[in-house]
């Protein structure tokens, strides 16, 4: 879509040019975005509650927000009690990057185009 449907936050508009768009797609990935939660409830809701428009600060996933068919999409996730999230969610978007050669298309929003 030509603008975002997420919330701005701190007057920053979360639309990302359509050349951004073209050039974060991965071709035959099924993976648009991967995050991590301590809490998937509230992590989930805040999602949510951002591509509803309301100014939610985590801008994680952002892009998804503005495919026209971001209605359609599912969530997934992986239970990993006896792991560092952080670590966790490392070394699947380096594994993505690995078979992609590049992360999933709404992950690392501050560099894109790359």
């Amino acid at each position: 879509m030509a603008t975002s449907c997420g919330g701005w936050f701190k007057q920053q508009d979360p639309t990302v040019s359509p050349d951004a768009l073209a050039a974060n797609w991965v071709t035959n990935a099924e993976c648009l975005y991967i995050g991590k939660a301590n809490n998937l409830h509230r992590r989930l809701k805040q999602f949510a509650s951002f591509g509803a428009g309301k100014p939610i600060g985590h801008w994680g996933g952002r892009l998804i927000w503005q495919l026209a068919d971001h209605p359609r999409l599912l969530v997934a996730w992986k239970e990993t009690p006896d792991r560092d999230p952080l670590a966790v969610e490392a070394e699947l978007i380096r594994t993505f990057r690995e078979a992609y050669g590049k992360p999933p298309f709404a992950n690392e929003p501050h560099k894109l185009g790359r």
